[in-house]
């Protein structure tokens, strides 16, 4: 029984702890769940668009990329913009033009920029406590 007590104690002595961090941020609110989820599923498809792209910009950077690869960027950075919606980087990010195909030069600073600020993001929300570990400071998303 003492046992059970302890633990449950120390339950509640950690989510204070998670809750106090969070709240200690003050220039950002806690992340929601489809924001980690959608992080952790798009970043390493942004990323590796972002190579392939760099690859790309290497042999012809002033080609234009077709139709379908442009839809297939855009449909990353929509996502990608949900997850920033509330970050001061959300009004500097723009999606790749459909009516007027972008260079791959063009291509690689736009995906660029939404990948520094998903670092941003990231480095913003995710932390590391000797205590606790680390987790996104969403208290349901602490390892």
């Amino acid at each position: 029984m003492a046992t059970k007590i302890a633990k449950r104690l120390e339950h509640i002595f950690q989510k204070n702890i998670r809750n106090n961090m969070t709240k200690s941020k003050n220039n950002s609110k806690a992340v929601t769940d489809e924001q980690v989820e959608l992080y952790n599923t798009i970043n390493p498809l942004i990323n590796s668009i972002f190579k392939e792209l760099k690859d790309f910009s290497k042999k012809n950077q002033n080609d234009p990329i077709n139709l379908t690869k442009v839809k297939m960027i855009n449909r990353l950075l929509v996502k990608a913009q949900i997850i920033l919606k509330n970050e001061p980087s959300i009004d500097y990010l723009d999606l790749l033009e459909e009516d007027q195909l972008p260079s791959i030069s063009d291509a690689v600073l736009i995906v660029s920029q939404y990948i520094s600020a998903l670092e941003t993001f990231h480095s913003e929300h995710y932390y590391y406590d000797s205590a606790l570990g680390s987790g996104w400071d969403n208290p349901g998303h602490w390892k």
